[in-house]
């Protein structure tokens, strides 16, 4: 299954945005309604700071009538109405009643139904302009008779509404800058929030395919059954993939034990027979003998490099004196092909990296190399740290075919010219995986004189 299988992950909309629109819309919310409210209360605040001076002014006027002879007296005083200016120069409107007959004052003026003692107001519209009535009345007694005097005072709201108009763009600004405020901190809060999931998911991804190894690290309490989950099922992927290559190694162990035995008694019985055929057969059991013993050898060494590489033993190589040893080691099998293994390597090179990988991947390409030399050749390999570290080993066979460079670096793909000669096709995906597991790369590629060259760049 490719990466790009796991990878087609179906999402249903973004966390953060959730959050964001929540916080966000709910700081909207919040903001108008603490408008409304500081407004409201505002307005409640101004009418009864007016509704205190009319009530002033009503008793002022009140205050100042009196019975005398049978006849009503109003010294009608000047601080009644002047209490009731404005900075926006409001209209006062009043009206003086005794009993139902108009004494002073607008006779157009609206007089509530019932005035009683105790001051009532209202808002009506007066002159087409609203208007803020406050009434009463008192019953003046006499010697022989009483009478009801009724006092009705109205003033225009425009200093109300100008009071309020300031209040609410007050309100307005603030309400804004919670809202700013509080929008900068829902970005807070969510990348804040989204932050410990973003590392979780940035830890997963910094591991190799290899690397189960549950996460320690202190989480919130909401994404601990999450990291449970994942440690669990890592754990698992671990025990499985353990047997796998347990179940790989010890597979191969026992392929190769037995195979070699065969090949022992098959090359014993080849010694023994005389009838062309048979000789035939038995070379022909001897050669796949030696391919089963192969595959079964390169496919523990494949095993081998999948669980190292994501657990590279680092440590300092001089690539000269590695490649010196394993040139060392398999100079008798070329002497065996006449075939002369000339390293080349002008001075020390030195890499950080696994030597156990790093000399699997080489012997695998100097391996190749003598399969598909002729006699009397020579296979040139090179070591030198020009632009960067790196080995190049170049042999004087047929190359690989033009058109199939690009494939058989995968796993188990071999060359059409390579129908004679034994091989699994694991040789140059084990070198291109080791040189992978240290950020190189291998490339491949025919000399310009002939034969196959490829190139291990750290």
């Amino acid at each position: 299954m490719t990466d790009t299988a796991f990878n087609t992950v179906q999402a249903s909309g973004s966390l953060r945005k959730r959050l964001m629109i929540t916080l966000i819309g709910g700081t909207a919310i919040l903001a108008l309604i603490l408008f409304f409210i500081v407004r409201g209360y505002a307005a409640q605040i101004a009418q009864n700071g007016q509704d205190s001076i009319l009530e002033a002014s009503v008793s002022s006027i009140l205050d100042a009538a009196i019975l005398r002879d049978g006849s009503v007296e109003i010294d009608f005083p000047y601080a009644s109405l002047s209490m009731l200016d404005t900075l926006e120069d409001d209209r006062v409107f009043y009206a003086i009643y005794q009993d139902d007959e108009l004494l002073s004052g607008y006779a157009t003026l609206p007089r509530p139904q019932s005035v009683t003692d105790r001051a009532a107001f209202e808002t009506l519209v007066f002159q087409e302009t609203p208007v803020r009535l406050a009434s009463a009345s008192r019953v003046l007694i006499g010697a022989s008779e009483r009478t009801e005097i009724s006092v009705v005072v109205g003033q225009t709201q425009d200093a109300l509404s100008g009071t309020l108009n300031s209040i609410s763009r007050n309100v307005a600004a603030f309400g804004a800058g919670f809202f700013a405020l509080v929008s900068l901190l829902s970005f807070w809060a969510t990348a804040t929030t989204i932050n410990p999931l973003q590392r979780l998911a940035n830890a997963v991804k910094r591991r190799g395919p290899q690397d189960l190894r549950p996460f320690d690290k202190a989480v919130p309490v909401e994404m601990v059954p999450l990291v449970s989950s994942l440690n669990t099922l890592m754990g698992r992927l671990d025990q499985s993939l353990t047997q796998s290559e347990d179940f790989i190694a010890e597979a191969a162990h026992r392929v190769r034990t037995p195979l070699a035995t065969v090949r022992s008694y098959a090359e014993t019985t080849l010694v023994r027979v005389t009838k062309s055929e048979n000789r035939a057969a038995l070379r022909s059991m001897i050669r796949a003998i030696d391919e089963s013993s192969r595959a079964a050898g390169q496919l523990l060494d494949h095993a081998m490099i999948t669980f190292r590489a994501d657990h590279l033993d680092r440590q300092k190589i001089e690539l000269v004196a590695l490649v010196q040893e394993l040139v060392t080691r398999l100079e008798p099998i070329a002497q065996m092909k006449d075939v002369e293994l000339q390293l080349t390597a002008p001075l020390p090179v030195e890499i950080s990296g696994d030597p156990i990988l790093i000399q699997n991947a080489v012997r695998n390409i100097i391996d190749n190399a003598l399969k598909y030399s002729p006699s009397d050749a020579v296979i040139i390999i090179t070591v030198d740290a020009q632009d960067r570290p790196k080995i190049q080993v170049c042999d004087q066979g047929p190359g690989f075919p033009p058109d199939e460079i690009a494939t058989l670096t995968n796993r188990f793909a071999r060359g059409n010219n390579a129908k004679d000669i034994v091989g699994s096709g694991l040789g140059l995906t084990i070198a291109k995986d080791v040189v992978a597991a240290h950020d190189g790369t291998l490339e491949i590629f025919n000399h310009d004189k002939g034969g196959a060259c490829a190139v291990l760049s750290f």
